[in-house]
């Protein structure tokens, strides 16, 4: 019996779910039925928490709308979800952000987590293929 549970389970799950954690910021893509009609609405906000249990692990999102804290949770596997992206990660040290809840404004950022690729730091300007040939047609040549 809880293999046949287990394997109707597996059939539900996303094959590449989004790597979340708490503290991310994330857009959440998620279909809403309102009529007769299927749209996309954004949810964009920190994740407070991440609850894992197979087909039911499910997150917490919160956002500031018109000064008003607003939460909503998904689950991560549900159809309804189409894509959740990771915007960025943030830095904290609790698995349930509850304390976000009575703060505001600045009290309510965390500080965000920097990636170092390889030991280096990023490179502070990419040019274009374009770019390098207007500098080179500014200079003039040497003689």
């Amino acid at each position: 019996m809880v293999d046949l549970v287990r394997s109707v389970e597996q059939k539900q799950l996303k094959e590449k779910p989004a790597e979340l954690r708490p503290g991310d910021m994330v857009r959440v893509h998620a279909k809403v039925v309102e009529g007769g009609r299927e749209r996309t609405q954004v949810f964009e906000g920190v994740v407070m928490r991440l609850r894992k249990g197979g087909a039911g692990t499910n997150f917490t999102v919160r956002r500031i709308s018109h000064g008003v804290g607003v939460e909503r949770t998904f689950l991560l596997h549900s159809p309804r979800v189409e894509k959740v992206e990771v915007l960025r990660h943030s830095h904290t040290r609790r698995a349930q952000l509850y304390f976000l809840r009575g703060r505001t404004g600045k009290g309510a950022r965390l500080k965000e987590k920097r990636l170092v690729v390889a030991g280096k730091a990023a490179p502070a300007k990419v040019e274009t293929p374009g770019e390098a040939e207007e500098e080179e047609a500014e200079q003039p040549a040497e003689a």
